[in-house]
Protein backbone atom coordinates (compact mmCIF):
# COMPACT_ATOMS: atom_id res chain seq x y z
CA UNK A 1 0.00 0.00 0.00
CA UNK A 2 0.97 3.83 -1.48
CA UNK A 3 0.45 6.13 1.18
CA UNK A 4 -0.55 9.73 0.40
CA UNK A 5 -0.71 13.03 1.60
CA UNK A 6 -2.48 15.55 -0.50
CA UNK A 7 -1.66 18.94 -0.50
CA UNK A 8 -4.15 21.92 -1.85
CA UNK A 9 -5.82 25.10 -0.98
CA UNK A 10 -8.82 24.18 -2.56
CA UNK A 11 -11.36 21.54 -1.30
CA UNK A 12 -12.65 20.72 -4.38
CA UNK A 13 -9.13 19.99 -6.01
CA UNK A 14 -8.27 17.56 -3.00
CA UNK A 15 -11.81 15.90 -3.30
CA UNK A 16 -11.60 15.43 -7.19
CA UNK A 17 -7.81 13.81 -6.53
CA UNK A 18 -8.71 11.44 -3.83
CA UNK A 19 -11.44 10.07 -5.72
CA UNK A 20 -9.05 9.27 -8.25
CA UNK A 21 -6.55 7.65 -5.81
CA UNK A 22 -9.51 5.79 -4.21
CA UNK A 23 -9.98 4.30 -7.37
CA UNK A 24 -6.60 2.20 -7.22
CA UNK A 25 -6.63 -0.27 -4.54
CA UNK A 26 -2.55 0.25 -3.75
CA UNK A 27 -2.75 3.77 -2.89
CA UNK A 28 -4.23 5.38 0.41
CA UNK A 29 -4.72 9.26 1.21
CA UNK A 30 -3.35 8.86 4.67
CA UNK A 31 -3.69 12.97 5.39
CA UNK A 32 -4.42 16.27 3.68
CA UNK A 33 -3.33 19.68 3.97
CA UNK A 34 -4.21 22.98 2.72
CA UNK A 35 -1.10 25.26 2.67
CA UNK A 36 2.84 24.33 3.29
CA UNK A 37 2.77 24.66 6.77
CA UNK A 38 0.10 22.21 7.13
CA UNK A 39 1.29 19.50 4.56
CA UNK A 40 4.68 19.84 6.66
CA UNK A 41 3.29 19.09 10.14
CA UNK A 42 0.93 16.42 8.38
CA UNK A 43 4.11 14.62 6.79
CA UNK A 44 5.76 14.22 10.10
CA UNK A 45 2.54 13.25 11.88
CA UNK A 46 1.66 10.72 9.01
CA UNK A 47 4.92 9.26 7.19
CA UNK A 48 3.68 9.13 3.80
CA UNK A 49 5.44 7.42 1.10
CA UNK A 50 4.57 10.30 -1.47
CA UNK A 51 3.33 14.00 -0.76
CA UNK A 52 1.41 15.78 -3.71
CA UNK A 53 2.17 19.53 -3.50
CA UNK A 54 0.41 21.98 -5.37
CA UNK A 55 2.50 25.02 -6.13
CA UNK A 56 0.23 28.36 -5.08
CA UNK A 57 -0.55 27.87 -1.68
CA UNK A 58 -1.80 30.38 1.32
CA UNK A 59 1.21 30.83 4.28
CA UNK A 60 3.97 28.69 2.37
CA UNK A 61 3.58 27.94 -1.42
CA UNK A 62 5.07 23.98 -2.94
CA UNK A 63 8.28 25.32 -3.80
CA UNK A 64 9.09 26.66 -0.49
CA UNK A 65 7.59 23.43 0.96
CA UNK A 66 9.24 21.04 -1.68
CA UNK A 67 13.01 22.34 -0.21
CA UNK A 68 11.31 22.21 3.37
CA UNK A 69 10.40 18.49 2.97
CA UNK A 70 13.55 17.53 1.50
CA UNK A 71 15.49 18.47 5.14
CA UNK A 72 13.06 17.06 7.40
CA UNK A 73 11.94 14.25 5.64
CA UNK A 74 14.13 12.97 2.93
CA UNK A 75 12.59 9.51 2.76
CA UNK A 76 9.30 10.62 1.18
CA UNK A 77 8.71 11.11 -2.71
CA UNK A 78 7.49 14.78 -3.04
CA UNK A 79 5.51 15.38 -6.64
CA UNK A 80 4.39 18.62 -7.78
CA UNK A 81 0.65 18.61 -8.64
CA UNK A 82 0.18 21.98 -10.54
CA UNK A 83 -2.04 24.10 -13.27
CA UNK A 84 1.43 26.14 -13.49
CA UNK A 85 3.76 24.86 -15.66
CA UNK A 86 5.92 27.69 -16.70
CA UNK A 87 10.15 27.27 -16.47
CA UNK A 88 11.29 28.84 -14.03
CA UNK A 89 8.41 26.97 -11.50
CA UNK A 90 9.75 23.52 -13.38
CA UNK A 91 13.12 24.50 -12.74
CA UNK A 92 13.05 25.70 -9.16
CA UNK A 93 10.83 22.50 -8.51
CA UNK A 94 13.37 20.04 -9.67
CA UNK A 95 16.41 22.08 -8.27
CA UNK A 96 15.09 22.41 -4.66
CA UNK A 97 14.43 18.24 -4.79
CA UNK A 98 11.05 17.56 -6.04
CA UNK A 99 11.06 14.05 -7.85
CA UNK A 100 8.02 14.55 -9.69
CA UNK A 101 6.20 17.31 -12.03
CA UNK A 102 2.73 16.83 -13.10
CA UNK A 103 -0.10 18.47 -14.31
CA UNK A 104 -3.90 18.59 -12.95
CA UNK A 105 -5.06 19.12 -16.85
CA UNK A 106 -3.32 15.63 -17.58
CA UNK A 107 -5.00 12.23 -17.96
CA UNK A 108 -5.41 10.57 -14.24
CA UNK A 109 -3.35 7.59 -15.69
CA UNK A 110 -0.23 9.83 -15.47
CA UNK A 111 -1.10 10.50 -12.03
CA UNK A 112 -1.47 6.70 -10.75
CA UNK A 113 1.22 5.69 -12.59
CA UNK A 114 3.29 8.99 -11.08
CA UNK A 115 3.09 8.15 -7.72
CA UNK A 116 3.87 4.70 -8.19
CA UNK A 117 7.20 5.39 -10.12
CA UNK A 118 8.06 7.62 -7.19
CA UNK A 119 7.04 5.48 -4.44
CA UNK A 120 9.62 3.58 -6.32
CA UNK A 121 12.38 5.37 -6.46
CA UNK A 122 12.02 6.33 -10.22
CA UNK A 123 10.65 9.99 -11.42
CA UNK A 124 7.80 10.89 -12.90
CA UNK A 125 7.17 13.91 -15.16
CA UNK A 126 4.10 15.25 -17.26
CA UNK A 127 5.00 14.99 -21.24
CA UNK A 128 4.58 18.73 -21.42
CA UNK A 129 7.02 18.81 -18.70
CA UNK A 130 9.13 16.03 -20.11
CA UNK A 131 9.70 17.94 -23.47
CA UNK A 132 10.61 21.51 -21.77
CA UNK A 133 12.99 20.01 -19.56
CA UNK A 134 14.94 18.14 -22.64
CA UNK A 135 14.74 21.22 -24.38
CA UNK A 136 16.47 22.47 -21.62
CA UNK A 137 19.34 19.82 -22.50
CA UNK A 138 19.87 20.72 -25.94
CA UNK A 139 19.84 24.21 -25.61
CA UNK A 140 23.73 24.42 -24.34
CA UNK A 141 24.19 20.63 -24.52
CA UNK A 142 28.10 21.24 -25.04
CA UNK A 143 29.25 22.98 -22.12
CA UNK A 144 26.58 21.41 -19.68
CA UNK A 145 28.16 18.11 -21.42
CA UNK A 146 31.59 18.77 -20.81
CA UNK A 147 30.67 19.85 -16.76
CA UNK A 148 28.37 16.40 -16.79
CA UNK A 149 31.49 14.21 -18.01
CA UNK A 150 33.74 15.66 -15.29
CA UNK A 151 31.13 14.90 -12.36
CA UNK A 152 30.86 11.58 -13.65
CA UNK A 153 34.35 10.65 -13.34
CA UNK A 154 33.92 11.04 -9.80
CA UNK A 155 32.05 7.80 -10.39
CA UNK A 156 33.04 3.84 -9.99
CA UNK A 157 32.25 1.76 -12.67
CA UNK A 158 29.30 -0.04 -11.21
CA UNK A 159 28.29 3.55 -10.17
CA UNK A 160 28.12 4.78 -14.31
CA UNK A 161 25.93 1.58 -14.92
CA UNK A 162 23.68 2.39 -12.15
CA UNK A 163 23.52 6.45 -12.71
CA UNK A 164 22.45 4.97 -16.72
CA UNK A 165 19.75 3.17 -15.72
CA UNK A 166 18.45 6.18 -13.46
CA UNK A 167 18.76 8.42 -17.01
CA UNK A 168 16.18 5.66 -18.32
CA UNK A 169 13.80 6.70 -15.38
CA UNK A 170 13.80 3.31 -14.13
CA UNK A 171 13.20 2.55 -10.74
CA UNK A 172 15.30 0.83 -8.19
CA UNK A 173 13.77 -2.66 -8.32
CA UNK A 174 14.31 -2.29 -11.93
CA UNK A 175 17.83 -1.65 -11.97
CA UNK A 176 18.31 -4.12 -9.40
CA UNK A 177 16.72 -6.76 -11.62
CA UNK A 178 18.52 -5.24 -14.83
CA UNK A 179 21.96 -5.59 -13.00
CA UNK A 180 21.46 -8.97 -10.94
CA UNK A 181 21.66 -7.11 -7.59
CA UNK A 182 19.45 -6.23 -4.46
CA UNK A 183 17.51 -3.72 -3.94
CA UNK A 184 19.52 -2.18 -1.21
CA UNK A 185 22.83 -2.38 -2.62
CA UNK A 186 21.29 0.09 -5.62
CA UNK A 187 19.81 1.94 -3.30
CA UNK A 188 23.77 2.74 -1.56
CA UNK A 189 24.68 3.39 -5.13
CA UNK A 190 21.95 5.81 -5.71
CA UNK A 191 22.58 7.56 -2.38
CA UNK A 192 26.67 7.42 -3.36
CA UNK A 193 25.78 9.08 -6.56
CA UNK A 194 23.64 11.76 -5.33
CA UNK A 195 26.42 12.48 -3.02
CA UNK A 196 29.48 12.23 -5.56
CA UNK A 197 27.62 14.60 -8.32
CA UNK A 198 26.19 17.02 -5.84
CA UNK A 199 22.62 16.12 -6.81
CA UNK A 200 20.06 17.10 -4.93
CA UNK A 201 17.90 13.98 -5.98
CA UNK A 202 17.30 11.42 -8.77
CA UNK A 203 15.76 14.16 -11.40
CA UNK A 204 18.88 16.29 -11.31
CA UNK A 205 20.80 12.73 -11.40
CA UNK A 206 18.86 11.48 -14.32
CA UNK A 207 19.60 14.66 -16.17
CA UNK A 208 23.49 14.70 -15.45
CA UNK A 209 23.32 11.29 -17.13
CA UNK A 210 21.82 12.51 -20.26
CA UNK A 211 24.30 15.35 -20.04
CA UNK A 212 27.22 13.07 -19.85
CA UNK A 213 26.27 10.98 -22.45
CA UNK A 214 25.31 7.92 -20.60
CA UNK A 215 21.65 7.58 -22.07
Amino acid sequence: MIRVLLADDEPLIRAGVRAVLSADPGLEVVAEASDGHEAITRTLEHRPDVVLLDIRMPRMDGLETVAELRRVAPGTAVVMLTTFSEDAYIARALADGADGFLLKTGDPKELLSGIRAVAEGGVCLAPKVARRVVGELAGDRLSRGAAARERVERLTPREREVLALLGEGLSNAEIARRLHLVEGTVKMHVSSILVRLEAPNRVRAAITAHEAGLV
